[in-house]
């Protein structure tokens, strides 16, 4: 019985929230052409991008796993040196004057590599490596017009409702992805 009710009162809260997220769809596409493709054109971020490219070209993912682990690590420690010293980087500086202009829309920003690594970004995320997800995996591997809008979800941290948009990021060279940036949208701060 309670497993009932537990599914009847989450059908009836999450329902909603999944349906919202597509509402929501059109004005984040919006958001994303009037704001996101100007960030990822920056040649700064082009740089910083192709540098960490190279940098970890010739990583393993027992590597990959041994960074991730790293950071993880970290998040809870005093003393962050590989999680200072991304954030520390003038792109993840570029970041952060991003989110806080959007005044509250944004809630966090950050941009991996080819790899899914974290290249910059406004807040420490929980891990390193994205390339085992979806934002990563829906728009880097999808070329360089990838495009991925998730779920609404109530975000503990930010106590908002917030989608993930993740784009993919073009060399303006070769036209080919590099990496991908995902930003945290506030959704009740959203205009349609």
């Amino acid at each position: 019985m309670r497993k009932i009710v537990f599914a009847a009162l989450a059908m009836m809260f999450l329902a909603p929230m999944a349906h919202a997220a597509g509402e929501n769809d059109a004005a984040i596409r919006k958001l994303v052409d009037s704001q996101v493709k100007g960030w990822i054109s920056d040649p700064a971020l082009i740089d910083a991008i192709k540098a960490q490219n190279g940098k970890y070209a010739g990583l393993s993912q027992a590597d990959i796993d041994a960074l991730d682990k790293k950071w993880r690590a970290e998040t809870d420690a005093s003393v962050k040196p590989m999680i200072d010293e991304v954030l520390g980087r003038a792109a993840s500086k570029k970041l952060v004057g991003h989110k806080n202009s959007g005044e509250g829309l944004f809630t966090e920003i950050f941009v991996m590599d080819n790899k899914g690594l974290n290249v910059a970004q406004s807040d420490t995320t929980s891990d390193y490596w994205q390339g085992d997800e979806g934002k990563w995996q829906k728009t880097f591997l999808a070329g360089p017009d990838g495009l991925f809008i998730d779920e609404v979800e109530f975000d503990e941290s930010t106590q908002t409702y917030q989608a993930q948009v993740s784009v993919s990021i073009a060399d303006p060279d070769s036209g080919e992805a590099i990496g991908a940036i995902t930003i945290g949208v506030n959704v009740e701060l959203l205009s349609n």
